[in-house]
């Protein structure tokens, strides 16, 4: 008797904590169906940019990247670029040094994405005078009219940081379109989603505009792995408004082996559960001083990983009826809502004939990185590389 009864407290527990993510999820997957951006007008005053790129050991995406942005049709004069190479190798410093930017080259004994915009900040040229910071990834690709859009969505937004939309370059493997649709889920629910309803857009640190005095002055004080966690607890913190505008396109290159996959989304979960540890103290005080930003936020920190939320529900469900067959049915509903919330949250062009079975690869994915150094994590890798 014992067995069943932990059985079935294990059981609620579990549901319950699950659920308490996907009614989160719901919530603003439909709030995004009600997104009130319109077309941004144009702005009158042009400001200026300075846009930083921290690269670490990608030196191709690094020079795409930096084509991209200085081909764009926003008044040269008004813009520099700064690239922040970290063990890029000596041919692609090379060859960015032949661009017309600021190439630092600093040797870290340990090196992370905040020493290097640290660094950038401190080398900026004392004579010249910015309006806004961009941070872009290297591999990103942005369009001709990126900077002239940031600069209207700046001047019409009235905040101080702005979050671009970033979509997927690539689906050409199972662990890429799981990025791609991901992504994709995310703006829906955790900035299209926000901003409908008056909430903070949920920032990621890269296609983000910030006014350059507050990012001059806020990004000295990040000393982690995670500086945008630190960037985004400090911007609701001090009641700043993150907006974020559908309109403004940045492509990124997604992972395409589960390997990779894998790490990035450990290092997501880590972070996560590092910001929560750090920052759950703030929220008495955040209900106190109705600071809903603050609030939302480190719910939302606390949420379980879609990744891991997928395997759970997907995994237990399938368990569940060898164990006690009447536990697994409140499972499979709930995975029917997750997938109704997900579709919901996917725009059209990601629903395609493969869009339920890269759902199903989730397990696979989530089980071959705790196997990944057995010797069932090989068939495992290979089988979710593969192009379906």
């Amino acid at each position: 008797m014992y067995f069943w009864d932990l059985v079935y407290y294990i059981d609620i527990t579990l549901f319950i904590l699950v659920s308490l993510t996907v009614l989160y999820m719901g919530i603003f997957a439909l709030a995004s169906l009600f997104s009130t951006h319109s077309n941004t007008p144009s702005s009158r005053q042009q400001n200026r940019f300075i846009v930083l790129i921290p690269a670490y050991r990608n030196g191709l995406g690094t020079e795409k990247t930096v084509q991209a942005v200085l081909g764009q049709s926003y008044p040269q004069r008004l813009f520099d670029v700064t690239v922040i190479s970290v063990e890029l190798g000596e041919m692609s410093n090379f060859r960015l040094a032949q661009q017309p930017v600021t190439l630092l080259t600093p040797n870290f004994k340990k090196s992370s994405r905040a020493k290097a915009l640290q660094i950038a900040i401190n080398n900026l040229p004392q004579f010249k005078i910015y309006d806004i910071v961009v941070i872009l990834d290297p591999g990103s690709i942005v369009e001709a009219d990126f900077l002239a859009k940031m600069n209207d969505a700046y001047e019409a937004a009235g905040t101080k940081a702005i979050q671009a939309h970033r979509l997927s370059q690539n689906r050409d493997t199972a662990p890429a379109r799981l990025s791609a649709v991901f992504e994709e889920i995310n703006n829906s629910i955790f900035r299209r989603g926000h901003t409908a309803i008056g909430l903070s857009a949920a920032s990621t640190g890269s296609a983000m505009a910030f006014d350059f005095n507050w990012f001059k002055e806020n990004i000295m004080t990040a000393k982690t792995s995670w500086d945008d966690k630190e960037l985004e607890i400090l911007l609701t913190r001090q009641h700043i408004y993150v907006d974020y505008f559908d309109d403004i396109l940045v492509f990124d290159e997604k992972n395409r082996s589960a390997e990779d996959f894998n790490r990035q989304h450990r290092r997501w979960t880590l972070s996560q559960i590092h910001t929560v540890i750090h920052n759950l103290h703030y929220l008495p005080g955040a209900i106190l001083m109705r600071n809903y930003d603050l609030i939302d936020k480190i719910l939302q920190w606390m949420l379980i990983p879609r990744m891991i939320l997928m395997a759970i529900i997907i995994v237990v469900g399938a368990i569940m009826p060898f164990i006690y067959f009447s536990l697994a049915i409140k499972w499979w509903a709930l995975f029917a809502i997750v997938m109704f919330i997900f579709a919901l949250a996917t725009p059209n062009y990601l629903v395609d004939d493969k869009w339920n079975r890269t759902f199903f690869l989730l397990p696979v994915v989530f089980i071959s990185s705790i196997l990944s150094k057995t010797p069932f994590g090989k068939p495992l890798k290979k089988y979710v590389n593969k192009k379906l």
